[in-house]
């Protein structure tokens, strides 16, 4: 009994030592365990954290995004906008009526040259015999001697070449026409330019001025085979006085009864048909000019003697 009382005893201490034990373990655990517990919250916050890892995948789709507007197409577009942008060039260039406008400046002589139809065809030049002219044998001899001049030069195929007053170059220009004919017929003083030649003309007081746009019209009553022919309006140009066209009256022609004259035109016509350089064409009134501005209409202002012609 004694030794049943220590062994109940002893391991009653025993028991008492580890519930005390393992209370005191327990607490241990409970006070260690919270430490844990919040690091693992962290870990999952951490985590939860980490989740935004997907956002930078979002930020490729955006620089992915980026390019479907990308600005090629605006780069393209202002590209074409920019190629665009130089085709009105050709209107400005320019356009062709300036491009001949300096010439005149840069060579006061020369008359400046008619303006063509476009589109149309050039006829071959036409030369006609003093036979085929009515009462040709009662003109003047001077008269017939410059005519005879001015129609050989109708047979060499000569062009309109603006600037030109020798046939050596393969045309004539009007006014060119004019000055060399009289040259080469004992006129040293005739000007260069038609312009010049009509003041030549009117100063020596020779000329006769035709208002009248009908061709029975008494203003051409005194009109005679070797006149030179005036015209303003066939170019626009500033000067004074503003004239821009010349030919030599030829008379009647016998097939037609048709007044004719012969120079240099860049598309004046013979029997309707339009004519490019040095050849006979038919003289006749233009019409009244279509718009108000007379510059850029052809407009016959008169015809007066060749200064110092003696008529016989």
């Amino acid at each position: 009994m004694k030794w049943l009382l220590i062994f109940a005893l002893l391991f009653g201490a025993i028991d008492a030592s580890n519930a005390a034990e393992e209370s005191l373990g327990t607490k241990i655990k409970k006070i260690l365990e919270p430490t844990p517990t919040p690091a693992r919250k962290h870990r999952k916050s951490s985590a939860k954290k980490a989740t935004p890892t997907p956002s930078p995948t979002a930020l490729p789709k955006r620089k992915k995004a980026s390019p479907t507007p990308s600005p090629s197409p605006t780069s393209k577009a202002k590209s074409k906008r920019k190629k665009a942008s130089p085709t009105p060039t050709p209107s400005e260039s320019p356009s062709e009526t300036e491009t001949p406008s300096p010439t005149p400046a840069e060579r006061p002589t020369p008359s400046p040259p008619e303006r063509a139809a476009p589109g149309k065809k050039a006829w071959p030049n036409v030369s006609l015999s003093p036979g085929e002219l009515i009462d040709y044998d009662t003109y003047p001899s001077k008269v017939r001697q410059i005519l005879d001049a001015g129609l050989a030069l109708t047979k060499q195929n000569l062009g309109y070449t603006y600037g030109s007053a020798d046939p050596k170059n393969g045309g004539m220009d009007c006014s060119g026409f004019i000055y060399y004919v009289l040259q080469q017929n004992g006129f040293p003083d005739v000007p260069r330019d038609s312009s010049q030649q009509y003041v030549w003309v009117r100063k020596a007081g020779e000329f006769n001025a035709v208002l009248s746009r009908k061709e029975d019209s008494f203003e051409l009553d005194d009109l005679k085979p070797g006149d030179l022919l005036f015209w303003r309006g066939t170019y626009n140009i500033d000067r004074d006085p503003p004239i821009t066209h010349t030919m030599i009256y030829l008379g009647r022609e016998k097939r037609t009864n048709k007044r004719v004259m012969v120079g240099s035109s860049d598309g004046r016509t013979y029997d309707g048909k339009q004519r490019w350089g040095v050849s006979v064409f038919d003289f006749k009134l233009p019409p009244p000019p279509k718009s108000g501005d007379a510059k850029i209409s052809p407009v016959f202002v008169g015809y007066g003697r060749i200064p110092g012609l003696a008529e016989e």
